[in-house]
């Protein structure tokens, strides 16, 4: 199963900008959302940056398989499907450009490109936890003994540059190992569980390259690195374990 997250724009017949996202049970027209709302953010600063005004009358209809509030990155992931079907409108409907007085920067975009496809097995442990109750108890951590929480979190920041240089090389054996590295990090950081520790051990016994928790932690879900071949074995493992759901999905170049 591949997991992923899908947006079609279309030209409505009624006034405004309509949003359809069934996963998330919103039906709405987008002036009707709070400003607020991750979605509506994203129209109204895209449509701020293009200096489009008036607003297009569009039906923007929106579907993910991705597991919401679950650690895997699915706002994320709808917010950039979102940008991509709005950028690739027709541009008849942009009526000029960014004005001089709007000036913005930021980080450089890079893409992350991987030669062969990774297998992941994702499991949920079907706890819901809050990423703002985790990140509090961190930060209070922190605020407790900063000087040995900034070296963790160097650590972590490590961790994550050696990952990109293995994906990129096709490493898969290392990435597994720092998966494992920073899963023991994070353990140490209180943010994640029993059930998420259980999953994670229980797909590596049954042959995972690495595991780890994904997200905030405290509950949501862990993914494993696998060879395909014992993608199957993984999934059941993880079932017996406890997870009140497993998918097999893979990351292509």
């Amino acid at each position: 199963m591949q997991v992923h997250a899908d947006v079609e724009i279309a030209d409505s017949p009624r006034a405004g900008i309509w949003i359809s996202a069934p996963n998330i049970h919103l039906h709405a027209e987008l002036n009707s959302l709070p400003s607020g709302h991750p979605i509506a953010s994203v129209i109204h600063n895209l449509f701020f940056v293009l200096n489009i005004d008036p607003f297009p009358n569009l039906q923007i209809s929106i579907s993910s398989s991705i597991p919401v509030a679950s650690g895997l990155g699915s706002g994320a992931a709808v917010s950039v499907a979102l940008i991509r079907a709005l950028y690739a409108k027709p541009v008849y409907f942009v009526k000029g450009l960014p004005s001089p007085g709007r000036r913005w920067a930021g980080g450089e975009v890079q893409i992350l490109k991987a030669s062969k496809p990774l297998t992941i097995v994702i499991g949920d442990t079907g706890v819901h936890a809050p990423t703002k109750e985790s990140v509090s108890d961190v930060r209070k951590l922190w605020e407790a003994d900063k000087a040995k929480w900034e070296k963790v979190f160097d650590e972590v920041g490590e961790i994550a540059k050696k990952a990109r240089e293995k994906i990129e090389s096709d490493a898969w054996e290392k990435l597994g190992e720092l998966m494992n590295q920073n899963h023991a990090l994070l353990q140490n950081m209180t943010v994640s569980s029993p059930e998420l520790d259980k999953l994670v051990s229980a797909a590596r016994q049954a042959g995972a390259l690495g595991a780890k928790m994904s997200g905030g932690g405290r509950g949501g879900n862990m993914i494993a690195l696998v060879e395909p071949e014992i993608a199957e074995a993984v999934s059941r493992s993880l079932k017996d374990a406890g997870a009140k759901n497993t998918i097999i999905t893979t990351v292509s170049p």
